[in-house]
C-alpha cells in the first residue's frame, strides 16, 4: 500500500493543491492558503516526500513525486484539481499535469521553467549539514552556525523552519537532509522531454528572479501550449512571499477564470 503525503486541508469548495519548493513545507503557504480558502477553494497544503511531516524515502525524482500526488488524489477521492507549484513544487506540478491531464483542471507554476537547472544550493546544504545537534541546543545557536554559510537572514529563517524538538532539549530536522543532500541533481532535472499538457496554464515569475528568462518561452510553450506568462513586480524567486497581494490577485484571476 502506498504511503500518503501529509497535508493541511483548509476550507471547502473546488480542490486546490499547493506544492512547496526545495527544503520548504506546507506551512510556508498557510497565509495564502487561508486566502484561497476564503475565495471558495478546498486548499490542500501538501508536504512532499522527504519534507515537512511527510514520509522519508531514498527514492526521489519528479516521476516519483508526481506519482505521490496521484496517490494522494486517489486517497482523498478527488476527480479534478487545480494545482499550484513553486520552484521544485512547480516541477512536480508540471509532471503531474502532463502525466494525468484529465485530472488537472488548472496548472499554476510559480517561478520555475521546464528546463534543467545546475545544482546551486551547495552553501545551504553545507550549512544545514554543519548543524551538529549534539552541540547545538537552541534555534539561535543554529542560526549563528548557519550564518557562516547563508548570509541572508530571511533565507535562514525559512531553512530553520525545518527544525523541531525531537525530544526535550534535542533539536533535529523534519526534512530528510541526507537524501536531499544526495539528490541535488534530481532537484534541477527537467520534466520528461516528451511531456505536455494542453490545459489552462499560468506561469508567474518574479521581475527580479532569473529562474525564468526570455528565451525560456519557447520551451514553456512546447510543453504547455496554452501557457500564459505573467510577471510579479518587486519580487524575486519567493514571489508569493515578497509581493503576496499581486501574487494573490493574479493567481485568483487565473483560477477563477
Amino acid at each position: 500500500m502506498s504511503q500518503i503525503l501529509h497535508s493541511n486541508i483548509i476550507g471547502e469548495g473546488k480542490p486546490l493543491f499547493i506544492l512547496h519548493g526545495f527544503l520548504g513545507m506546507s506551512d510556508n503557504w498557510k497565509t495564502l492558503g487561508k486566502q484561497y480558502a476564503a475565495n471558495g477553494f478546498q486548499v490542500h497544503l501538501i508536504d512532499q516526500r522527504n519534507h515537512g511531516r511527510s514520509f522519508h524515502s531514498p527514492n526521489f525524482d519528479y516521476d516519483i513525486l508526481s506519482k505521490d500526488i496521484f496517490e494522494y488524489l486517489k486517497h482523498h477521492e478527488l476527480s479534478s484539481i487545480s494545482i499550484i507549484g513553486h520552484s521544485m513544487g512547480g516541477k512536480t506540478a508540471m509532471q503531474f499535469a502532463c502525466d494525468h491531464a484529465h485530472l488537472c483542471h488548472k496548472l499554476l507554476i510559480a517561478d520555475i521553467a521546464p528546463k534543467y537547472y545546475p545544482p546551486h544550493h551547495h552553501e545551504i546544504i553545507d550549512g544545514l549539514n554543519a548543524l551538529n545537534f549534539d552541540q547545538i541546543a537552541t534555534r539561535t545557536e543554529a542560526d549563528n552556525v548557519l550564518s557562516n554559510y547563508v548570509k541572508h537572514s530571511g533565507t535562514r529563517q525559512f531553512l530553520l523552519k525545518n527544525l523541531y524538538w525531537v525530544e526535550k532539549g534535542k533539536l533535529g530536522f523534519r526534512c530528510n537532509l541526507d537524501v536531499l543532500s544526495s539528490k541535488m541533481e534530481e532537484i534541477g532535472e527537467n520534466i520528461s522531454a516528451t511531456a505536455s499538457f494542453t490545459g489552462s496554464t499560468l506561469f508567474l515569475k518574479g521581475d527580479r528572479s532569473e529562474y525564468i528568462v526570455g528565451n525560456d518561452t519557447d520551451m514553456i510553450k512546447r510543453h504547455f501550449p496554452e501557457a500564459q506568462i505573467e510577471t510579479i513586480s518587486n519580487a524575486g524567486h519567493w514571489l508569493h512571499a515578497e509581493n503576496p497581494s499581486e501574487y494573490l490577485e493574479k493567481s485568483m484571476n487565473f483560477l477563477n477564470y
